[in-house]
C-alpha cells in the first residue's frame, strides 16, 4: 500500500492545489522521524515553498533534531486543523470535522547560505507579514546561521483529507465551548 492512499476514500482530497493551498495556510506542523528505533516528533513553524516543493523549518545548530536528521533524512510531517464537534446518539458515532495533510520525503540541512537565508525570510514574512526587513527588523546576518540550522523537507508524496458536514448539524459546536 502506498504511504499517502487515505483508507476512508470519501474523506480524501486528491486535488494537489488544495493541499498546497492547506500546507500555505496551516500555522504548524509536526515533523516526524527517528535516531534508529526512537520515533521523534517536533512541532514547529514552518513555510511551505510551492517553487521548490518543499517544506522549510529551522531549529538549532546545537539539538537533537541537527544531531539526528543527516542519519536519517527520512522523514513525514502533518498539519491539522480541527472543525466542529459533532455529538451523536451512540457514543461510538461521536466525531468531528477536520482537515489535514500528511507529506513524506527526505530531508536535508540546507548548507547554502543564500537558501537558508531565503527560507528564513519566508518564514519572517509567513509570520510577520506587517513587519519589514530594514525597516522594522534588522536582516538575517551571515553569523545568525552559525546558531541555527534550517531544514528543507523535499516532499515525495502528500495527501490530504476532510470532513465537514452541513452547517445546521444538530448540536455541533466548536472546542471547548459546548452548546448550553
Amino acid at each position: 500500500m502506498a504511504r499517502n492512499n487515505i483508507r476512508r476514500q470519501d474523506r480524501a482530497v486528491n486535488d494537489d492545489a488544495w493541499i498546497a493551498d492547506f500546507l500555505q495556510r496551516a500555522p504548524v506542523i509536526s515533523v516526524a522521524f527517528s535516531d534508529g528505533e526512537q520515533p521523534l516528533v517536533k512541532p514547529t513553524l514552518f513555510v511551505y515553498d510551492a517553487r521548490r516543493h518543499a517544506v522549510y523549518f529551522h531549529a538549532t545548530q546545537f539539538g537533537r533534531t541537527t544531531d539526528v536528521l543527516p542519519k536519517h533524512p527520512q522523514a513525514a510531517l502533518t498539519a491539522f486543523e480541527m472543525g466542529r464537534l459533532l455529538p451523536a446518539p451512540r457514543a461510538m458515532n461521536f466525531s468531528l470535522e477536520y482537515a489535514s495533510v500528511v507529506a513524506y520525503g527526505q530531508i536535508a540541512i540546507v548548507e547554502d547560505e543564500d537558501e537558508a537565508i531565503y527560507a528564513l525570510q519566508l518564514l519572517l514574512d509567513k509570520y510577520f507579514p506587517h513587519l519589514k526587513t530594514g525597516d522594522d527588523y534588522i536582516p538575517i546576518q551571515p553569523e545568525e546561521l552559525k546558531v541555527t540550522a534550517v531544514f528543507r523537507l523535499d516532499i515525495s508524496e502528500w495527501a490530504g483529507k476532510k470532513k465537514e458536514v452541513a452547517e445546521d448539524f444538530p448540536g455541533a459546536f466548536s472546542y471547548p465551548t459546548p452548546p448550553k
